[in-house]
């Protein structure tokens, strides 16, 4: 990838934030902190819009000619597409026009959000690979003997939350290196603890397609797939993990991964997104 000279412009990660969980925010400072280091931009901040700093006003400190704000969700659902860029001036229609407006002496780029863009696929497969290197168990599993699957939250107010879930589902079966890829959900069909019924193999991997480790990756997931929800809040108490890999369950053996949110390749999704931003104009 080909990067523009940004040293003009600033770069705004965005994120939904929580006042509850304090992980939500760690992928976001994560990869802010892996990018200021690399130099390329005049300045890199967090925003947010359930926590400091909150992304209006961490918008409102910056005086570079150009800024490029990065959205970190998954889908582009409600809060990404609508009620983020209504709060920054934003009014989102299908072409990129709308997702670049001036603001004095400033061009404000709304990219479009990381989990939607391909190259998510490589995050999804390193996240897949690093957790059964991690705990191989006797050994680690040939991928054709494994089942994969891509786990979203979903909802069936929007039907756009569950379209990037899908999307890697696709793309990754193309590629044939597991026996089997398969979408599941917390929210809508097919349900998490369908897997078991659903892979063919013994050895299940889940890859939870979210950006943070928060509640819903260790808490609700795993009392999902079968863990109790006692031992799972124990576990979380004590700082522990709250799913031990692999765990057998039902006749299978699962591998539970992180999210995708921590993985350091996401930091080159992120400036895909500004490299495809920086192509457009308020013209066209």
């Amino acid at each position: 990838m080909s990067l523009d000279n940004y040293s003009d412009a600033a770069l705004v990660l965005v994120g939904h934030g929580s006042t509850q969980n304090a992980s939500s925010a760690g992928p976001i400072f994560q990869h802010a902190a892996a990018l200021r280091g690399r130099r390329l931009f005049a300045d890199v901040v967090e925003g947010f819009w359930q926590q400091e700093p909150r992304i209006v006003q961490a918008l409102s400190k910056l005086s570079q000619r150009r800024v490029f704000i990065v959205p970190l969700f998954i889908s582009e659902g409600y809060f990404c597409e609508k009620v983020i860029p209504s709060a920054l001036g934003f009014s989102l229609e299908e072409s990129t026009h709308s997702r670049v407006r001036t603001a004095g002496a400033q061009q404000l780029f709304y990219c479009r959000p990381v989990g939607s863009h391909e190259s998510m696929t490589q995050v999804l497969l390193a996240r897949a690979s690093e957790v059964i290197t991690k705990f191989p168990f006797p050994r680690a599993p040939k991928t054709k003997d494994v089942t994969l699957f891509i786990a979203g939250h979903g909802t069936e107010k929007d039907p756009q939350s569950r379209q990037a879930v899908d999307k890697q589902v696709a793309l990754i079966r193309k590629l044939q290196l597991y026996a089997d890829v398969q979408p599941i959900f917390m929210e809508e069909e097919p349900r998490i603890g369908t897997c078991y019924q659903t892979a063919q193999t013994k050895n299940i991997v889940v890859v939870p397609f979210f950006i943070s480790d928060g509640l819903h990756v260790q808490e609700d997931i795993p009392v999902l797939l079968g863990e109790p929800e006692r031992i799972v809040k124990q576990r979380l108490e004590r700082g522990q993990a709250t799913w031990r890999n692999p765990t057998e369950k039902q006749g299978k053996l699962v591998w539970l991964a992180s999210s995708v949110g921590t993985e350091p390749g996401l930091a080159e999704v992120i400036l895909e997104r500004v490299t495809e931003a920086a192509q457009w104009s308020s013209g066209n």
